[in-house]
């Protein structure tokens, strides 16, 4: 079923809290002071059985101007607006202030309802009609209907109550299916209940039991009650107003303003980028670095504005702008917001969000500007390929890519999936969640490890190439996880970009070349093993006889990287050749016999105990073999 909140707007003693008294038989004035002095100053809320049986939430918000706050906290979650001005009065400040904001919150829906009917004559009402017409020509009321009624007599309210059903019929449904997000306008505490909240779902659905999070403060809770308009509910969801009874929450850490959001699906920030339209009616321009209020949701935030593209905003003009905050705020991409002077206050300019956890910005950037720009058109994969491309560094999930985009997005799975085989980005598989990185990500880091192995080449011409842990925290940083690590070399090999062997990693194109010098000494070295079997000679002995002391070391290693010689330890290296037929040996010997001591091991392969002990204690470590007291056997 479709949910529908209905808000008023209008000056001051025009008669909204009438209206609404009249059309739902229910006083939203709560407070005695506001029954006292007559005139509203919070908000005020009740419901409206509609003909066509659809139930509205109303939304009473106070007209006086110094209260303004809280008529921004109610109104922005509104999907029909009821503009109130009395008759006998016509068109006043506030009129024109709310309806601004109204504007400024994007509000397509609205009926103009003239109050207070029964104190002026029918030309004196066709009189204030035209008015009407001519201030809102060319605005979202251009074509709206407009009644005269009287709560006294009850004059006009069967037409209005008509067309209230018929424009609730045609706004747009809401989003149920995003995240759920309830923007908190009142918390108060019930004896026997605990900490309760109220507010208007403006996405996504709740249930009893659902665990959810306090947003800016992150503070963790459990849904433990729902109610809709009085009456207890399993679920609430988009468009409904509900009081929510929160679980082990105080409730001095709840207020108006914060946001109620499935755990993990927001971030706080102190920054966000948007765009402005600075009203015309304005006389002065909006100057850099100004201090204002900023409002979103029922949240009131000092800010100041950075403008991006300009030197200052001229009234009438629209312009990128990057909030710096004052306290954090919650919010998602396209949100609308309102701001206002910062002292003496009024309504100045308004807009959406753009990018709601942005980093600071330095102004006239055109890159930034451009970025920006691809984000406000609204194209989900040009949006969805930039948030990943900003991600990359941090190997995101399809979560935490969803948090970061600031909004909701249906079928994400799908348009991630749309942008791999675009090659746009690059799906990582090696955990049990898909990772993402863009694809410029991978050529740039590609381009930093070609660079850093042709210089580690050119000062290392015998060596296979550099280790694998040192390219891991110089390219790709500590932090990365070893299964993504060596999926992404993977991919740079299928990419012919790089060569790999176990331990090292090498340019695509990088062969060894020895030096006719450096190749006679590798025969020498080759020759010298191979006789010497499993009796192998000490690198410390051979290198004492060259003259060429750094070649001989620089071919020596080579042959250990090219696994042409095995180090078993810092005392013992075999040729490879020796080396796997010492574990050829060995395994017969072990399958014969059932195991093998270290004194067998020596004379099976003609050497000392010290490279016998040498031999059996690597194959140990390489699981070949598994010592069981002084034998080995099988592993």
């Amino acid at each position: 079923m479709k949910h529908i909140i209905i808000g008023t707007a209008g000056h001051i003693d025009h008669g909204k809290t009438t209206l609404i008294k009249t059309l739902t038989g229910r006083e939203t004035d709560t407070l005695k002071e506001e029954q006292n002095r007559g005139i509203s100053i919070n908000l005020g809320f009740t419901y409206f059985d509609l003909p066509s049986g659809r139930r509205a939430g109303i939304i009473d918000v106070p007209g006086h101007e110094k209260f303004v706050k809280n008529m921004l906290a109610g109104i922005s979650s509104i999907d029909v607006v009821l503009l109130v001005i009395a008759a006998d009065e016509g068109i006043m400040p506030q009129t024109r202030e709310h309806f601004e904001i109204l504007q400024l919150l994007n509000i397509k829906k609205g009926i103009v309802v003239l109050t207070k009917a029964d104190l002026v004559d029918s030309d004196w009402i066709e009189m204030i009609k035209e008015d009407i017409k001519e201030e809102f020509k060319g605005t979202f009321l251009q074509n709206a209907p407009i009644h005269a009624v009287s709560s006294k007599t009850k004059a006009g309210f069967e037409e209005l109550v008509r067309d209230i059903d018929k424009i609730t019929e045609e706004t747009e449904p809401k989003d149920t299916e995003g995240h759920f997000r309830l923007p908190v306008d009142r918390a108060f505490s019930i004896s026997g209940f605990g900490t309760v909240v109220t507010g208007t779902i403006i996405s996504g659905r709740v249930n009893v039991g659902d665990s959810i999070e306090i947003y800016p403060s992150k503070v963790v809770t459990k849904v433990r009650g729902i109610r809709i308009h009085g009456v207890a509910s399993e679920f609430g969801e988009a468009g409904q107003r509900c009081a929510i009874n929160l679980a082990n929450v105080k409730l001095s850490e709840v207020q108006r303003g914060d946001i109620l959001a499935r755990e993990n699906t927001m971030d706080p920030s102190y920054t966000i980028d948007c765009n402005l339209y600075y009203l015309k009616t304005m006389e002065k321009p909006l100057e850099n670095r100004q201090r204002v209020r900023l409002y979103h949701g029922t949240e009131e935030i000092l800010c100041r504005v950075v403008i991006l593209d300009k030197e200052e905003v001229k009234p009438g003009e629209n312009a990128y702008i990057q909030l710096r905050l004052e306290k954090p705020i919650t919010a998602q991409r396209n949100d609308r917001y309102v701001i206002r002077s910062y002292s003496p206050m009024f309504t100045i300019a308004g807009g959406s969000i753009i990018e709601p956890v942005a980093k600071k910005a330095k102004r006239f950037d055109a890159a930034y500007l451009e970025e920006l720009k691809i984000k406000e058109s609204g194209k989900s994969e040009s949006i969805l390929e930039n948030t990943v491309k900003n991600l990359s560094g941090e190997y995101p999930n399809k979560d935490l890519i969803l948090k970061t985009l600031g909004k909701n997005m249906e079928n994400i799975e799908e348009n991630l999936q749309s942008l791999v085989e675009e090659r746009k980005i690059v799906k990582l598989q090696a955990l049990d969640n898909a990772l993402y990185i863009h694809n410029q990500y991978l050529k740039d880091k590609t381009s930093e490890l070609e660079a850093l192995l042709e210089e580690f080449h050119k000062k290392n011409p015998l060596k296979f190439g550099m280790s694998k842990e040192e390219i891991k925290t110089k390219i790709f940083g500590k932090n990365i996880k070893q299964k993504i690590y060596d999926e992404v070399l993977n991919i740079l090999v299928e990419r012919k970009k790089i060569n790999l062997s176990e331990k090292f990693v090498a340019a695509y194109d990088f062969k060894i070349k020895f030096t006719k010098e450096q190749e006679k000494m590798k025969e020498d070295i080759i020759k010298e093993f191979k006789e010497s079997s499993f009796n192998p000679p000490k690198y410390i002995d051979m290198a004492a006889k060259q003259k060429d002391k750094v070649g001989f070391k620089m071919v020596y290693e080579a042959l250990l990287d090219q696994n042409m010689l095995v180090r078993l330890n810092e005392e013992c290296t075999l040729l490879k050749e020796d080396y796997e037929k010492a574990k050829e040996l060995i395994k017969n010997y072990i399958i014969e016999n059932k195991s093998i001591a270290a004194g067998s091991a020596r004379e099976l392969l003609d050497t000392n105990r010290k490279y016998a002990v040498a031999i059996l204690e690597h194959l140990d470590s390489i699981k070949f073999t598994k010592r069981i007291e002084n034998d080995r056997v099988l592993f």
